[in-house]
This record gives C-alpha cells, sequence and structure tokens, in this order.
C-alpha cells in the first residue's frame, strides 16, 4: 500500500478550513471513494505527492498540461513576466500576442476577449448571444458542461453528475425558465424543438466533443444539423472548446469538423496552466461587447500577464513542434491497449477516444450476457470522428459507442473506482470519476503508454 500518511494530515485540516476540503468538487474522491492526494509537484509526465510517491499522470490539471508539468519555456516566460508586476489593470502587449496566435489558428475567431475561467467565457457568450439576437431563449444539451453559471448547472454531467446532484440547490426557477435542454447527438429531437421555437432561440451552445460525462464525440449527423437549423433560424452557435480546443487538433473542433460556429469559448490550453479562459468569433457579434457596444463584461483580473505569457509560450510550443499526430497515435494505442486488456479478462468496457482525449467506460455486468460489438480504430469522413465495429469479440464484452448522458450514465461506477484504486497503488493517476477524461501529453512516451497497458490488465484481471 502507498504511505499517504501526509495526504490524510493535510486533507483532515483542509476539512476543516473549505467545504469537503477542496476548492472544486471534481479535486475530491466522492466518486470512488476515500480522501484525495494531496500533490507536492509536477514534472514532465509525473506528480509527486506530499509523501514521495510518483504518479503517471492522465489527468494534467483536467486537460491544461498538454505540455506536461513545468515546461522549461512556459515556466521562463512566467518568471519572466513576474518579475515586471503581476497584474496592472491596463492593456499589455501579452494580450495583443495571445490574441493573434488564436486569431491566427482558430479560423472562426475574428476578435477575441480574454476572461478568468471557462465558466465566464460561457456566461459571457450566453449573454452576448442574447444581446446580440434580441431573443432570451438558450439551447444546451444533457451532459454537457459549461461551467458553474446559473442558466447552465442543469443536466451538466461532470462534478454535478459525479455527486448526484444534476441541479444545483440555489438555482432558482427563474434563472432557468428560458434554458431547454436536449439530449445531446439526438437530431431529430434538435429538428422537431427548432421547428416549433426556431424564431425564439438566441443560441445554442454544445461541446463538439463533450468532456464532463466521459469523452463522448458529437456524431457528423447532429454537428452539421445543428449548424444548419442555427444559420436558417438566426441563432448563434456557440461551440465551447474550453476542453476540447487545442485537444482535437491544432485549430480546434471546429476546424476538424470541418464547422465553423459563431462564437468559441476557451480556456485550460489557452493558460498554460494558470487561470484563463476566453470567448471569440465573428466581428459582427464581438463589436457588441463593450466598450464597442453595449453587452456588459467586465473581470480586474482579465489578460492577466502571467496566464497570457503562460499561454503564448504554450502555444508557441504547440506551432513549432506540431505534436497533435503524434499525441493522438499515443492516445489511440492506449485505447486499443485497454480495449484488449479488458477483452482478454472478460470485463466489458468501451472507450471512447478522439485527439488527445478519452474515457475508458466501464459497461453493466448486463451488457456482457448479450452479443456486443467492440468499438476500434478511427476514421474521418468530413473531419468527423467515426469509431469502426469490428466483428463480435469473444465473451462479448464491447458495446457500441457512449453517444448521450443516458448511456454513459448507465456505467458501472463502483467497478471503475476498483480500477481507479489499483491503477493508482501502481503509480498511474487517472481521473476520480467515471465520467471524466483522461488526457495524453506530448511528454508521455510509447514506453510508459505500455507500462500503463501491462499494469491495467493486471487490474482488470482482478476486478470483481
Amino acid at each position: 500500500m502507498l504511505n499517504r500518511e501526509n495526504s490524510n494530515i493535510i486533507f483532515r485540516e483542509a476539512c476543516q478550513l473549505m467545504p469537503g476540503g477542496v476548492n472544486s468538487p471534481a479535486r475530491a474522491f466522492d466518486a470512488v471513494g476515500g480522501d484525495p492526494i494531496v500533490f507536492d509537484r509536477g514534472e514532465g509526465a509525473y506528480l509527486y505527492d506530499v509523501d514521495g510517491n510518483r504518479y503517471l499522470d492522465y489527468v494534467q490539471s483536467w486537460g491544461p498540461m498538454i505540455l506536461g508539468h513545468a515546461h522549461p519555456q512556459v515556466i521562463a516566460a512566467i518568471q519572466a513576466a513576474a518579475v515586471k508586476g503581476t497584474s496592472f489593470g491596463a492593456p499589455t502587449q501579452l494580450e495583443n500576442t495571445l490574441a493573434k496566435i488564436i486569431i491566427d489558428t482558430i479560423p472562426s475567431i475574428k476578435k477575441i476577449r480574454f476572461v478568468n475561467s471557462g465558466t465566464e467565457a460561457a456566461m459571457s457568450a450566453i449573454r452576448l448571444a442574447r444581446g446580440f439576437t434580441g431573443r432570451k431563449k438558450i439551447i444546451k444539451f444533457i451532459g454537457n458542461y459549461h461551467g458553474h453559471v446559473d442558466s447552465l448547472l442543469i443536466a451538466a454531467g461532470s462534478s454535478a453528475a459525479t455527486l448526484g446532484v444534476p441541479n444545483s440547490p440555489g438555482v432558482t426557477e427563474g434563472a432557468v425558465q428560458d434554458t431547454i435542454i436536449l439530449p445531446y447527438n439526438n437530431v431529430d429531437t434538435l429538428k422537431d424543438t427548432f421547428h416549433r421555437i426556431g424564431k425564439e432561440v438566441a443560441a445554442v451552445i454544445v461541446e463538439p466533443v463533450a468532456g464532463n460525462m466521459g469523452c463522448v464525440i458529437g456524431n457528423s449527423n447532429f454537428l452539421y444539423e445543428l449548424r444548419h437549423l442555427t444559420q436558417e433560424h438566426g441563432s448563434i452557435l456557440i461551440f465551447d472548446e474550453v476542453m476540447c480546443g487545442w485537444r482535437v487538433g491544432k485549430s480546434g473542433a471546429g476546424s476538424r469538423f470541418s464547422l465553423l460556429p459563431d462564437i468559441t469559448t476557451l480556456g485550460k490550453v489557452i493558460g498554460g496552466g494558470l487561470p484563463v479562459g476566453a470567448y471569440g468569433g465573428r466581428e459582427d457579434i464581438m463589436n457588441n461587447v463593450l466598450p464597442a457596444g453595449k453587452v456588459f463584461q467586465a473581470g480586474t483580473l482579465s489578460g492577466n500577464p502571467l496566464a497570457m505569457a503562460a499561454g503564448i509560450a504554450t502555444l508557441k510550443v504547440l506551432n513549432e513542434t506540431d505534436p497533435f499526430a503524434a499525441v493522438e497515435r499515443k492516445s489511440a494505442m492506449l485505447a486499443e491497449g485497454l480495449e484488449d486488456a479488458a477483452r482478454e479478462a472478460h470485463i466489458p468496457v468501451t472507450v471512447e477516444q478522439i485527439g488527445s482525449m478519452m474515457t475508458l467506460f466501464f459497461l453493466s455486468d448486463t451488457d456482457s450476457k448479450t452479443d456486443i460489438y467492440r468499438i476500434s480504430g478511427t476514421t474521418f469522413n468530413g473531419g468527423i470522428v467515426e469509431r469502426s465495429t469490428a466483428t463480435s469479440s469473444t465473451g462479448g464484452c464491447f458495446s457500441s459507442k457512449i453517444s448521450d448522458w443516458d448511456s454513459a450514465s448507465k456505467c458501472n461506477t463502483k467497478r471503475y473506482a476498483e480500477f481507479f484504486w489499483k491503477m493508482l497503488e501502481r503509480g498511474f493517476y487517472f481521473p476520480c470519476s467515471q465520467f471524466e477524461t483522461f488526457f495524453m501529453s506530448t511528454v508521455i512516451t510509447e514506453k510508459e503508454i505500455n507500462q500503463t497497458i501491462n499494469a491495467a490488465a493486471e487490474v482488470l484481471k482482478s476486478l470483481k
């Protein structure tokens, strides 16, 4: 057993100081049982806890650390910015530099506004869409998470699903009365809703690749129909790429899927691990934001020089090294290795993977008693990821892909929890919930992936 004495002491103290001992529910281990690990430092592909244990990290601060921890160029950029001062509440050249990099990278973004979190980005994008269209209603999808904005914190997956609180106390009926909730990847319901109330819809906000019910990929028919319907009815299409931005490809999910949203929200990777968010899009829409227009949005620390410097350094490294194909190959290698190991152990699973995002879904035991198809391989149809179905696997251990919250929510969370702890004991740090996403980094090697697969094979054979 790992020595966790110092972690336990620190966490017990934290519980006396902070609600639940954490500053974000995703950090709690409620979904897997037990207490969270307290970390001391990160270096490259690894995290080190306060008891000196080392873990190969597949969480990566929930996505930002695509270059790994403490990347030398990112740390140097932060240090250089810090010695000049940590905040001015005034314009800096760094804001221009990061804005140019993002605008040059993502075709749908012509102007951008920096904020401090993904939540702020989603909240501001919704307000802007309402101000631009003069309409009230917003459509979101079950299992998509857009931060803890009152009007969007319903059927949100992620921590709410993990903790069994799909609708947070404190969110009033008035706050959500103009929010319409639809099932993800369901074209028929989408068409019917727009047929009935399309002219009342200010915006649709969607994760083109959802990351907060596990990694769930928007299918081609759904995303293309979404773009068609919003254009036909004069509604704003918002792609929430806070999580999947730079994770599914260099120019974002919009480009990978050959679609141009009207507004895109960003975060995580663009801050290199520091707090940041952004929303950007068509110039005619963005020019409605104060002071160019009348839609209010402000933030004392928005465009913080340290966050801008870290983001610039991260995106420059990504642009110079172009690691996206290599990182995706490593992700596919891990996905296929886990699928094979589960098949050998007769454990029903399916793995969803795109770019450097993936989730190992443990299916209910009833799925193993039917003739189920293994999901493997990735092909591209107009930029959309399509999982190819092979012949039925021996033992029937695999399912068709997870496509929405309904299918994700039926997964075996107890079995995932057992897998999580046994992998942790072997030095592999995976998300502490079945409904979160694994992330690959540029610094994890094929040797380390093979070590992960071998450890997972042992663990899967030991599961009840």
